[in-house]
This record gives C-alpha cells, structure tokens and sequence, in this order.
C-alpha cells in the first residue's frame, strides 16, 4: 500500500468535504444577489403589470432586487427558452401566461422542452375574459349571440391578438361550445384587433379584463359575458357565460412562476415562500382588483399544484388546437 501522508490526506478530506458542502453553502445564502424575471412580452402589457408587481413584492421579502427583463417576440417561447436553459441556480426564473400550456401542442419546433425544462414554483392569478362584439352588432343578449354565430357562421369575423394568444383560444372554445366555425381573423397584438373591432371593421372578440374592461365601460364595444364560473367586481352587471346560456364557456388567463429544471428543492421552496407572502400582501389584492383580477388563493400557490394545474391545461388545449390545425413553426 503506499504511503499518503497525513498532510497530504487532511488536504484531499477537505477538498472532498468542501466540495459537498459548496452548493448546499451556497442554498443556504441564497439569495446573495439580484434575481432576473423573464417576462416573455413586451413591457406594458397584462402580463408584465403582474409580473413587475410581483416581482416587486417577492424582492421585498428575500432582501435581494428581483429585476424584471422582458424578451419577447415568438409568442413566448424567447423568454421561455432563456429560462429553461438558465443556470439552475435560483437567479433567473419566469413569469408567464396561459401559454405555458398551449406552446407544447402550437409549435411544432422548439429549442427547449416546453414542459421538462421546467420546475413551477406556484400559481399567481387567474385573469377573466369578456366576450364583447362591434357595438352595432345584431344581438342584445348572448342567447342572441349565439344564434346570430350559428345562423351567420363564416359570415362573422372573429379578431385575436395572434395564434396562441389568449383570444385566439378563447375563440377556439366558444366556437368548439356553439359548435359553429367563424372567420379568425389574427392581428399582431391586442392593440390593432381592439382598434378594428371599436371601428366595426371585424364582428367579435373575446378578450382578458385588463385589455376590455375600459373599452365596455365607455360604450364603445358591447359586453355579453365574462368567461368566469362568478361574476366579477370590475363588471358587475355582466353575467357570466352560464347565465347567459352557454354553459362550459369558461377560460381565463393564468399566470405562473417558474424556475429552470433542476433548480435545487430548497431554492424552490424559497421562492414559493416569497411568492406566498406577496399573494397576501393586501397593496397586490388592490393593484390586482384594479386590474380585474385576483391573487389566488394560497393553497392553489404551491409547486404541485401549480404542476397538477399546468398538466391539466395542457390536456385540455391539445384537442382544440389539433382540431382547428392552427400551429406556429
């Protein structure tokens, strides 16, 4: 056997005990720095709004800035991809949308893996949206609504803000719920759909609060339901889809935060524990309300049942996308 001396020994036991204790070290100092939140949007919108207030919120509790970046561009994925190839270290996680799961059935082609390359960290809100037409459009009621779909059809021009986004599946679901196909009509965003719809150049749409709620109060689009199994304190006086006779109507837009996969358990579950005390902090329940939503309640807020949601969703929109064989490369 040959011979280690005991200098030489002490030196490799304490290279092998700093190396195990390195990473754990480091989780427990964790955060000693700034955090980035990808926002996958361009900033202003929806989604940003939640996420900055969010992130502002979380940073106040883990005593480190989280710093909100947005990449955008092919609806979502961008973001999505710089996250999911992040180092899984805790400093760069994502705030994103109801795209979490339509992106694995919509495209065709990605760079990452849209649902393994990822650790959820909670749910955040669930944003309603309004179904709303032209304001001279043939109907008073959604009962009326729905028999003009039916009896017009193609006839009846349906906007939305791109392939994937949350008015192009809501239109996915009231066409699967009337069972009748309309015209789709895909802008690049919300802003120039609202616009032609406000002009009377398109028939439909169907929308989130935060991009509508403005537009039904000054009269300038008419409102038949909010897509929510309630009805909402934004709109008071707009029944939800049920009341109006339709049933299995029901979507809003989720957000969730999330980490890249493998990010250590601990690192998680410090997250979600920043996350849980902002979705309590009375200031975000406000900014929230005056957006149309609500934080959710804690118990949906936690990694798996985030997951458990995510899966389900994903499941849900498969079908329907597949169905009207709309997919982005």
């Amino acid at each position: 056997m040959a011979y280690v001396s005991r200098r030489t020994l002490a030196i490799a036991m304490a290279a092998v005990a700093s190396g195990f204790a390195a990473p754990a070290l480091a989780q427990a100092n964790y955060p000693n720095r700034p955090i980035t939140m990808i926002i996958p949007f361009a900033a202003g919108g929806p989604t940003d709004t939640v996420g900055r207030l969010i992130a502002q919120a979380m940073g106040a509790d883990l005593g480190q800035p989280v710093v909100v970046e947005n990449v955008g561009g092919a609806g979502g994925t961008l973001g999505a991809q710089r996250v999911a190839n992040a180092r899984p270290d805790g400093y760069t996680i994502l705030l994103h949308h109801i795209g979490m799961a339509t992106i694995p059935t919509l495209y065709r082609r990605l760079a990452y893996d849209p649902v393994n390359g990822f650790e959820p960290l909670g749910l955040v809100t669930e944003v309603p949206m309004t179904l709303i037409a032209r304001r001279n459009i043939e109907a008073n009621t959604l009962a009326d609504l729905v028999a003009l779909i039916r009896q017009r059809g193609e006839a009846l021009n349906y906007a939305n803000a791109g392939i994937g986004a949350a008015s192009h599946l809501c239109g996915l679901l009231l066409m699967k719920a009337v069972d009748t196909r309309m015209t789709t009509v895909p802008y690049r965003g919300t802003g120039p759909a609202m616009n032609d719809l406000v002009g009377g150049t398109v028939d439909l749409m169907c929308d989130q609060t935060t991009n509508t709620t403005e537009q039904i109060r000054a009269g300038t689009v008419r409102a038949f339901a909010v897509t929510t199994p309630e009805r909402i304190g934004a709109l008071p006086d707009l029944p939800t889809s049920a009341q109006g006779g339709l049933p299995g109507f029901e979507v809003s837009v989720w957000h969730g935060l999330y980490a890249p996969r493998g990010t250590p358990a601990p690192i998680v579950e410090r997250l979600n524990q920043a996350l849980l005390k902002a979705l309590q902090d009375p200031g975000i329940a406000q900014r929230f309300a005056d957006l149309g939503t609500a934080p959710v309640p804690v118990a949906r807020a936690t990694p798996a049942i985030h997951r458990e949601f995510w899966m389900a969703d994903i499941a849900k929109w498969r079908p329907l996308i597949q169905a009207a064989g709309q997919f982005a490369d």
